[in-house]
C-alpha cells in the first residue's frame, strides 16, 4: 500500500496542485519559495495538527482570498450551486492484492478489483450554512466600521482581510472524508463520500505521518547535548530482544551496587552542608535533617547519562567538538532512527498501513561531498522500512526536499519532482521521468540528457535563468561578460542620471551551462523547466563543399541547433535576423519569433561590415588593437607575426594563430583592466545578455 499521488487546494503557493510519489523516496526539487515547506507543513496540519490551530487567514492562496472577498461581498448563490470552498488535501492510496485491507476495508468506495484505489480527503472549508452567517458577520462588521469612521474622521477603516484574519477561525471547519473515484478518467466525485467524522472513522492505523524539519536543533557550542539526548530516545523507542533484557537487567543490578557506594562517599562529601541544613532546625529534632544518596537507578535509563564521543586518531573528544555538518549528518541519522521506531509503534499495537516520512533539506551545514554521501546511502537505509521483533513488517515511503544541485546529481533521475512557479500565486509539480515522453522518437538523446543533468549540471533546476554555451572559452568568459556588462550599464545610466532598475547580471541566479554542440537536445528541457534561457552558439558557416569557411563566402551552415530553432533557415535568413528575430517561443512542435518568448539564440552577427564565424573570429575582429599591444604576452596565440599583417582578417588569424582556445580566454581574462574597459564584448553575445537581463 501507498500514497500514488497528493493534490492540494488554495494553501500557500498550493493552489491547484498535484505530485506524484514513488515507492520509496520521492526527492522534491525547485527554487527558493516554490512550495517545498507548504506541502510539508500542509499534510502535518491535517493529519497531526489540531482542529482549533490548524490554519490562519495567511494561510489562505492569494487568488483564494481575492475569491473568497468576491463570495462574501457579492449576491449569496443558490444552495444547489454551490460548493465548500477552502483548503483541501486528498491523499491517493493504492492497495495490491498482498496488502492487509482491514484498515481501508470502512473507507472503500469501490470493491471493484481493477480499480485499487481509496482517496481520503482532508478540507478546511466554509460550508453553505457557514456563508451565509459570515456575510451577515461581516454586514455587521461594515456597519460598525461606517459609526467608528462617523464618529473621527482620522480613523483608520478595516478591511474585509482585517475582518478574515479576525473571524474566519469561526467559520471554516475542518473534515474527513473518503471520496469516490474513478480510476480510468482519474476523476474524484466529491458528490459521494463517507464523512469519517460522522462515522467516527480514524485514520491513523491507515497512515502515519512524520517529519524531520530543516530547522534542526545541533549546534557545536559546548553544553550543546543533542546527539547525546537522541541517544536516550532512540533507547526508550526501541523494541529490545530477550538478550537485549537480559544485558538491561544486568545494567540495573550495577546501578544498584554503585548507588550504595555512591551514598557513602556523598555521607562524607556533604557533610558540611547538611549539617548546616540541620542546624536551621524546625519544629521539633530532626526536622531539617537531610540525606543526599546517589539515585542511579531511579532514573531514566540513559536520559542524561550518556555523552556522544567521536575518535580523532587515538584520542576520543565529545560531540560538540565536530563540525556543525557532520553533527547535522549524525542527528538526522539519529532522528530518523527515533521516527522509524515510533512508526513501529508498541508491542500491542500495529503499524499504520502507509508510513510516511519527510525530510526537509538534508544539506544543512554539509559540504558537497558528504551530500553525495547522504543521498547515495539514505535509499539503502529507507528501503529496509519498518521491520519489528514479532514480523509485522511494513514499507517506508519518504519524501525529501533539497536546494542541493549535489543531491540531485547522485540521485535516480525518476525519483525527481520538480516544482515550478506557474505565477505568482501557484505551482505545479513535474516529475522528470516524464520528459521520456518527449523524447520517444530518440531515447538516446533522453539518456545523454538524463546522464549528463545528474553529473554534470543538475544546478540547472535552481535557477531562475539559464546561459546555454558551447564550450570552455564561453565557460572561462562568461562571468567576466556579466561583470563587464553590469559596468557598462551602470556608466550608461549614470551618464543619463537614471537609476537602473533591473538587477545586475551578476547578482541574478544564471545557471551557466556547457553544452557543447548538443544545445538541440536540450530543447524540451528548457521548455520542460521553463526558465529565461539564453544560447550562445557559432554560425558555424559552410561552402558547397561542406567545409567551414568565412561567412561572406558560405551557402550553408552546420550548425544543428540553428537548423532547428529558426525552422532550417536559410544563411541569408539568419544573417538578415534582428535580436527580436531570435527571440522564440515553442507552438506545438514548432519554435516561432515571439518578442516575449522564454528563449532566446544568439550567434555571430554583422559588426564592421564583417560577419564573423566564431567567437574567436568576432572578438579578434573588434579588439584586434588590444591583441596586437600584448600578443607576445598571450601564451594561447602562435604565428604571432601574423596580426602584423594588416590584410590578414579576424577568420585567418582566428585559424592560424590561436594555439589553444582556453588558453586565449584566458589571456584575455589575465590582461583584462580593472574597470573592463580595454576590449569590447561582441555585438551578438552583448545583445544576449542584454535581453537576458
Amino acid at each position: 500500500m501507498k500514497i500514488k499521488k497528493i493534490k492540494i487546494e488554495n494553501y500557500r503557493l498550493l493552489k491547484q496542485f498535484s505530485i506524484d510519489l514513488e515507492e520509496i523516496m520521492s526527492l522534491v526539487i525547485g527554487k527558493n519559495n516554490t512550495g517545498k515547506t507548504s506541502l510539508l507543513t500542509v499534510i502535518n496540519s491535517f493529519l497531526n495538527g489540531s482542529d482549533k490551530s490548524r490554519f490562519s487567514f495567511d494561510d489562505f492562496n492569494i487568488d483564494f482570498k481575492n475569491d473568497l472577498r468576491a463570495l462574501i461581498e457579492g449576491e449569496l448563490p443558490q444552495e444547489e450551486d454551490y460548493k465548500s470552498v477552502g483548503i483541501k488535501l486528498k491523499l491517493f492510496i493504492e492497495y495490491n492484492e498482498a496488502d492487509n485491507l482491514a484498515n481501508i476495508s470502512r473507507v472503500m468506495m469501490d470493491l471493484d478489483p481493477k480499480n485499487r484505489f481509496i482517496v481520503l480527503g482532508f478540507e478546511y472549508c466554509m460550508t453553505y450554512e457557514s456563508l451565509v452567517k459570515i456575510k451577515q458577520k461581516y454586514a455587521e462588521f461594515q456597519a460598525n466600521e461606517a459609526t467608528k469612521l462617523a464618529g473621527d474622521e482620522n480613523y483608520r477603516k478595516r478591511d474585509i482581510f482585517y475582518f478574515l484574519k479576525v473571524y474566519q477561525g469561526q467559520f471554516f471547519k475542518s473534515s474527513r472524508k473518503s471520496i469516490e473515484y474513478n480510476r480510468i478518467d482519474e476523476i474524484e466525485n466529491e458528490d459521494k463520500f463517507i464523512d469519517l467524522d460522522e462515522e467516527k472513522i480514524s485514520t491513523k492505523d491507515i497512515i502515519s505521518f512524520k517529519f524531520i524539519s530543516a530547522k534542526r536543533s545541533v549546534t557545536n557550542k559546548e553544553n550543546d547535548k543533542t546527539l547525546s539526548g537522541q541517544t536516550s530516545e532512540i533507547y526508550n523507542e526501541t523494541e529490545k530482544t530477550d538478550e537485549q533484557n537480559e544485558k538491561i537487567e544486568q545494567f540495573k543490578e550495577e546501578l544498584i551496587s554503585t548507588d550504595y557506594a555512591l551514598s557513602e562517599i556523598y555521607e562524607t562529601l556533604f557533610e558540611d552542608v547538611v549539617e548546616k541544613v540541620r542546624l536551621f532546625g524546625g519544629i521539633k529534632s530532626n526536622d531539617s535533617t537531610i540525606k543526599i544518596e546517589s539515585s542511579l537507578q531511579h532514573r531514566e535509563l540513559l536520559s542524561g547519562n550518556t555523552t556522544v564521543m567521536y575518535k580523532h586518531n587515538d584520542t576520543s573528544l565529545p560531540e560538540y567538538n565536530n563540525g556543525l555538518g557532520y553533527m547535522n549528518l549524525i542527528s538526522m541519522i539519529f532522528q530518523i532512527e527515533i521516527l522509524i521506531q515510533e512508526f513501529k509503534k508498541k508491542k500491542d499495537e500495529k503499524p499504520a498501513d502507509i508510513n510516511l516520512l519527510f525530510i526537509e533539506e538534508p544539506e544543512a551545514h554539509t559540504h558537497p561531498q558528504m551530500q553525495y554521501v547522504f543521498i547515495k546511502n539514505i535509499k539503502s537505509l529507507l528501503d529496509q522500512g519498518i521491520v519489528r521483533e514479532d514480523g509485522d513488517n511494513r514499507k517506508l515511503q519518504t519524501v525529501i526536499t533539497t536546494h542541493s544541485s549535489h543531491i540531485v546529481s547522485e540521485s535516480n533521475f525518476d525519483d525527481v519532482k520538480y516544482l515550478k512557479k506557474e505565477d505568482e500565486n501557484n505551482v505545479i509539480a513535474k516529475n522528470l521521468v516524464d520528459l521520456k515522453k518527449q523524447y520517444e522518437t530518440d531515447l538516446t538523446q533522453y539518456q545523454f540528457l538524463k546522464q549528463y543533468l545528474t553529473i554534470s549540471r543538475a544546478e540547472i533546476f535552481f535557477a531562475d535563468k539559464a546561459i546555454l554555451i558551447e564550450g570552455d572559452t564561453e565557460r572561462i568568459l562568461i562571468p567576466t561578460l556579466l561583470k563587464k556588462i553590469d559596468k557598462v550599464e551602470e556608466r550608461r545610466y549614470a551618464a543619463m542620471e537614471e537609476k537602473d532598475t533591473k538587477l545586475p547580471l551578476s547578482s541574478q541566479n544564471i545557471s551557466i551551462i556547457e553544452v557543447g554542440a548538443y544545445s538541440q537536445i536540450f530543447e524540451k528541457f528548457i521548455e520542460f523547466i521553463g526558465i529565461k534561457s539564453l544560447i550562445i552558439t557559432d554560425l558555424d558557416s559552410v561552402g558547397d563543399d561542406t567545409k567551414k569557411c568565412r561567412v561572406a563566402e558560405g551557402t550553408s551552415y552546420s550548425n544543428d541547433a540553428l537548423k532547428l530553432f529558426f525552422n532550417n533557415a536559410t544563411l541569408n535568413q539568419l544573417k538578415a535576423f534582428t535580436i527580436d528575430d531570435k527571440k522564440i517561443k515553442k507552438n506545438g512542435e514548432v519554435w516561432e519569433v515571439e518578442v516575449n518568448g522564454n528563449l532566446c539564440v544568439v550567434y555571430q552577427t554583422m559588426e564592421n561590415t564583417v560577419n564573423a564565424r566564431s567567437f574567436e573570429d568576432a572578438f579578434i575582429q573588434i579588439n584586434r588593437e588590444f591583441i596586437n599591444g600584448r600578443k607576445e604576452d598571450f601564451r594561447g596565440l602562435k604565428n604571432r607575426e601574423f596580426f602584423d599583417v594588416a590584410t590578414n582578417d579576424s577568420y585567418k588569424l582566428a585559424e592560424e594563430c590561436i594555439r589553444k582556445k582556453t588558453h586565449f580566454a584566458l589571456d584575455i581574462l589575465y590582461h583584462t583592466n580593472e574597470d573592463f574597459t580595454n576590449w569590447e564584448i561582441p555585438q551578438y553575445i552583448k545583445e544576449g545578455l542584454l535581453w537576458l537581463k
